[in-house]
């Protein structure tokens, strides 16, 4: 009988036979994934014809620099100022009912066109009397009064 296992060696791997060991799974790798390959090496390719290669290039190596002078942009009081009125806007935008935003922007859009095709006359006062006794005249007037005591409710606080 032959005598049992009581040790185990491990076999160690030499430079040359990593290196080679590494370069057929890369091989591997490569010949898997060769349409990938194929269209990322496309891409950058295009990337490269168009100047857009090295132009990123560029900003990565600068890319503190470029960090400084946009946080010194963003520190300015203007955008600040400009961050604010947008985020309150979107506070606003966010009550207001998306159907009568709808509507109104629609009639914007018909009321600018009118008023193209239909700007040549002279309007007077007794012109503007009897336009608001056209419905549609006195509903956008009427609209607009309502508009502007809300409108004036909201500044007086």
């Amino acid at each position: 009988m032959a005598s049992p296992i009581s040790a185990l060696k491990k076999r160690e791997w030499n430079e040359e036979e990593k290196k080679q060991q590494s370069l057929t799974k890369l091989a591997d790798g490569l010949s898997e994934n060769e349409e990938a390959l194929q269209k990322t090496l496309a891409v950058v390719r295009e990337l490269h014809d168009s100047g857009i290669l090295e132009a990123a290039e560029s900003m990565l190596k600068a890319k503190e620099h470029i960090a400084e002078i946009a946080l010194g942009q963003v520190g300015r009081k203007e955008v600040t100022s400009l961050l604010n009125n947008l985020m309150a806007a979107a506070g606003v935008l966010t009550a207001i009912d998306p159907e009568q935003t709808k509507k109104l922007l629609s009639g914007v859009t018909t009321g600018l066109e009118d008023a193209r095709e239909n700007n040549s006359q002279k309007v007077g006062v007794l012109d503007l009397m009897k336009a608001l006794k056209d419905p549609d005249i006195n509903r956008a007037v009427n609209f607009g009064l309502n508009f502007l005591r809300g409108v004036g409710k909201e500044l007086k606080e």
